[in-house]
């Protein structure tokens, strides 16, 4: 036989299971990242006390200006992420709580994460020396290139590998340098063909940028409006598809000649 309760009966009763839920929440860990803006670096220059991008076969150009690749930084695969923090980090500007999955490889341990970021991190300077290469018409048995960016993985440093490799070799094509002499950051995979993708985490990523001193941002087009979401004053966006198409958009906006794309 069933008896009716009273409605702060009924209210306080349902509430037990609830509460229980919160406070296993509060302590169960989930299976988030907290991610913020990380170190950038210069690949027209030395990282770390290697040189980013080293030639022989051709010619290599002094270059003056900067071409910044960006990164961010994520707590590890196997750190416990709590509602607590998620909490903490979800409103704050240079914090982003992104699903792990979306950060890591799903199901992996530590080393084949590693393993697997170090995988794509060559692979995308194989293809990065490729596409660089095939937009300059020279042949890649002729030209040997060397892309070292210690302690840096995944595929994300395409673009401005390719770029570099660019600048050093022909800078804008008329004597002059492809950044403008300015400070130049961004972020892109790149495959052989010079196609750029996108990658994620572009919002910290252009405060990296504009901490340490861009005033110039190149974004794969498809992330334009995440990178507008919280743009840091002072930092232009270029939207880019394509290797072709962010060379043309840097001697552009060098030489103030031409149109620059804009979000």
């Amino acid at each position: 036989m069933l008896s009716r309760l009273k409605r702060p009966q009924a209210v306080a009763v349902c509430a037990l299971p609830v509460a229980a839920l919160l406070a296993t929440a509060a302590f169960a860990p989930l299976p988030f990242s907290v991610a913020q803006p990380g170190s950038t670096a210069n690949v027209l220059g030395a990282y770390k006390g290697s040189e980013v991008i080293r030639i022989s076969g051709a010619p290599v150009r002094e270059t003056s200006g900067q071409l910044r690749m960006t990164t961010i930084v994520a707590t590890g695969p196997d750190t416990d992420v709590r509602l607590g923090d998620v909490l903490d980090n979800w409103f704050a500007t240079d914090r982003a709580v992104m699903p792990r999955d979306a950060v890591y490889p799903s199901g992996d341990d530590l080393e084949e994460i590693e393993r697997h970021n170090i995988e794509q991190m060559e692979e995308s300077q194989t293809a990065a020396t490729r596409a660089a290469l095939g937009h300059l018409g020279l042949d890649a048995s002729d030209v040997d290139v060397t892309l070292r960016l210690a302690d840096v993985g995944g595929p994300s440093a395409g673009l401005l590998f390719s770029l570099g490799i660019i600048d050093k070799l022909e800078g804008d094509g008329s004597g002059g340098d492809l950044t403008g002499g300015k400070v130049i950051a961004g972020t892109g995979t790149i495959d052989a063909d010079g196609e750029v993708g996108a990658v994620g985490g572009v919002p910290l990523k252009t405060q990296a940028a504009r901490r340490d001193g861009a005033s110039v941002f190149l974004v794969p087009k498809a992330e334009c409006a995440q990178a507008e979401a919280e743009l840091p004053e002072g930092l232009r966006l270029i939207p880019v598809t394509t290797l072709k198409g962010a060379v043309d958009a840097l001697k552009a906006l060098a030489s103030g000649k031409g149109s620059v794309p804009r979000c």
